[in-house]
């Protein structure tokens, strides 16, 4: 308890608007330390918060609803005694995919813009502040996305292979980038900005590719549908095999050690609560 009051003071003093209650150590603050847009950050703090204390990282699906994603991890931060943050990416500031889940690249002239701006920029200082504003020295962090977050988990796998990643959980994506050069970008790295001798670096990170075995509706309106997403698979089950199939077969040919995972949540649809508990399990099963 003296630490969520602790928290919330520090929150106050630093400027920054905090909203909900210090008594069950839920809050928002607006992050504005990197060269993007103010970011509204929802966060969830444990019973106690020590020096060792994990923080995960979660990005919100399609309809930008970081407050439902906080609440949603709320009772796992507090079980298995974690923040968590949820970084909130209006409609208004990134626009579309392309600059939300697929890392806003381009300017508005269509060429590659600087990489402090990109939309996955944002995660390693948002670490930084995390750490300062709420009292924990944690050297790693986890990364954890569902549907349009579980896209941009991925790819900022493979785009920012320098990230202080403990582990990385892509649940329900609904459709990948390929790490294939033959393909374009969005649906491969041909004219994406990722050097191809990163590769082996990618394959060797802690990402698991987390399904739902019921997520299988090819007819579900948020499901992209373009030739090139529907080579992935009919739907989000398959397209998810198929990404981590591609990774494994790419591992193998660069003889290079593969660090990727994937694991099937039985009987779950396209449904972030479920998933969510299953992602926290793993989170805690790699903190013992």
């Amino acid at each position: 308890m003296f630490s969520r009051l602790i928290a919330a003071a520090m929150a106050l003093l630093l400027g920054c608007a905090t909203v909900a209650s210090a008594e069950d150590g839920r809050g928002r603050f607006v992050f504005t330390g990197w060269e993007g847009p103010p970011l509204p950050v929802w966060y969830q703090l444990p019973e106690e918060v020590k020096p060792d204390t994990p923080v995960v990282v979660v990005m919100h699906g399609v309809n930008r609803d970081a407050d439902r994603y906080r609440d949603e991890w709320a009772g796992l931060a507090v079980k298995h005694r974690f923040i968590v943050i949820v970084p909130e990416f209006s409609r208004s500031d990134f626009p579309g995919a392309a600059s939300y889940n697929t890392g806003f690249f381009a300017e508005a002239d269509g060429k590659l813009g600087p990489r402090t701006r990109w939309s996955f920029a944002v995660i390693e200082p948002l670490f930084d502040e995390t750490r300062r504003r709420f009292g924990t020295a944690a050297e790693r962090y986890t990364i954890y996305g569902h549907s349009a977050g579980a896209q941009f988990v991925h790819r900022f796998v493979m785009f920012m292979p320098e990230a202080r990643i403990e582990q990385a959980i892509a649940a329900n994506a609904g459709w990948y980038t390929m790490p294939d050069p033959a393909i374009a970008f969005p649906y491969g790295v041909e004219g994406a900005p990722v050097a191809p001798d990163t590769f082996k670096a990618v394959l060797a990170k802690p990402l698991t590719v987390l399904l739902g075995t019921a997520d299988t509706d090819p007819a579900d309106p948020d499901l992209r549908t373009t030739p090139e997403a529907n080579r992935q698979g009919p739907h989000r089950f398959a397209r998810g095999q198929s990404f981590f199939a591609e990774g494994r077969a790419l591992a193998t040919r660069l003889d290079t050690p593969f660090g990727w995972r994937m694991e099937h949540v039985p009987g779950v649809g396209h449904k972030n609560g479920l998933m969510a508990k299953a992602a926290a399990e793993l989170i805690a099963a790699r903190g013992e």
